[in-house]
């Protein structure tokens, strides 16, 4: 009695030590700006004096120039985490998309705003990785998942206090409240450690770390490395798709009152922070990570079939629909310490950092085809084509790539 009395109170100490709860906290902080051009991106525009046409096309371009730098941003923080420390990503990325953040609010013209973005993606890019991998690196095997998942489930409710921050404030003191919450947070992690584990490859001088290109020079490992963004896939074609263009959709299935956009992204991050707390109990619970991401894309496959097809006709019932679709999507926890556990310690954080970012750089290609597809195909149509092409490599690679259920992190990629 008394041993599984310790046992509970160890696992407990475990999950909220210090990294877990600064992990959870710094992608709390990363979500709420990350999220928060989206849904101030019209009344941000509009005092800025565009017209309504050229906000579109604007605002597609300052998002286009976010997620370039999201991508940028997770090759950089990846080859600093795996080189320099996990710890050394955690405090750059937030000083990063903090102080872009701060400017954000003094913005007064498109072009200045599309370099702060841009700056704000690259420092937004490090967070997620860095956090997962760290968490991944302390936390006992067996609660891996849970951690992992907590970490994500808390964080990606940034996203519900981004759109209340929003509806209460003016776009310009949402940015200084985000960039003000990254400063503070910068204080909390004064006391956090660096993972044990890297710090013993730290001082092995001929063990090479953070090669971004040796992920493409080995067959075995490419393919290991772009089924874990693959899987990864109709997690941003909900988001970037099916959520930010919740509008158009809703125009087209009839419904007679107006969807927003920002509400629609608001409550799909409500079920994919509930997904999220999920994933990591379900992947625990069946012994597998695979199974757990497999039934959770599923269960996203059928509510994007409904949200398409199944006569949705008013706004609560869509964005009802959006809840599921965000709790199915709830797998992205799962998605990313499953990254992290496939690589070894000396590119672990690389790859960490990378994949999640390639997966929010495919929203460019998503977007690309969704307004092919439409100077073809119907609406409802071109999103459920977008769809069946994202699903079909989702489900591939998560089918494929191997099993990390408990598997020991502490090896080296050769």
């Amino acid at each position: 009695m008394n041993t599984t009395i310790q046992s509970d109170r160890s696992a407990v100490s475990h999950l909220f030590s210090a990294p877990v709860i600064v992990a959870a906290l710094g992608y709390f902080v990363d979500i709420y700006d990350l999220l928060l051009f989206g849904i101030v991106r019209i009344p941000s525009l509009v005092s800025l004096g565009l017209s309504e046409e050229a906000i579109s096309q604007v605002g597609a371009s300052i998002l286009n120039w976010q997620m370039t730098g999201l991508l940028l941003g997770g090759i950089l923080w990846g080859v600093l985490g795996d080189k320099k420390g996990r710890l050394s990503v955690l405090f750059g990325s937030i000083i990063t998309y903090s102080l872009a953040n701060l400017a954000c609010g003094f913005v007064q013209d498109p072009t200045t705003y599309k370099a702060l973005r841009f700056i704000a993606g690259i420092g937004l890019a490090g967070e997620l990785g860095a956090g997962i991998t760290l968490v991944s690196e302390i936390l006992p095997k067996n609660l891996r998942a849970i951690g992992t998942s907590l970490v994500a489930g808390i964080g990606l409710l940034g996203a519900v206090v981004a759109y209340f921050t929003v509806e209460i404030f003016d776009w310009r003191n949402a940015y200084f409240i985000g960039g003000g919450l990254g400063i503070a947070l910068l204080l909390l992690r004064i006391g956090v450690f660096e993972s044990g584990i890297f710090e013993q490859v730290k001082g092995q001088k001929h063990v090479e770390k953070g090669n971004f290109f040796s992920l493409f020079t080995n067959r075995e490992r490419l393919v290991r490395y772009l089924k874990c963004i693959g899987m990864g896939l109709p997690t941003w074609f909900v988001i970037g798709i099916l959520a930010t263009f919740s509008n158009e959709f809703g125009k087209a299935l009839g419904i007679a009152e107006g969807i927003k956009p920002g509400l629609s992204i608001m409550w799909c991050y409500v079920g994919l922070s509930a997904g999220d707390f999920l994933s990591g109990f379900l992947s625990h619970w069946l012994q597998s990570r695979k199974k757990a991401v497999f039934l959770l894309m599923l269960f996203t496959a059928l509510c994007s079939i409904g949200f398409l097809y199944a006569g949705i006709n008013t706004a609560a019932q869509l964005y009802a629909v959006a809840t599921m679709l965000g709790f199915g999507i709830g797998y992205w926890a799962m998605f990313v310490t499953i990254g992290a556990e496939q690589f070894g310690t000396n590119l672990r954080a690389t790859a960490a950092t990378t994949v999640p970012n390639m997966v929010r750089g495919t929203v460019v290609m998503m977007t690309t085809l969704y307004g092919t597809f439409k100077g073809t195909f119907s609406v409802i149509n071109s999103g459920a084509l977008v769809g069946l092409i994202c699903f079909a490599i989702g489900f591939y690679c998560i089918l494929t790539i191997p099993e990390t259920h408990g598997r020991d992190l502490d090896f080296l990629e050769e």
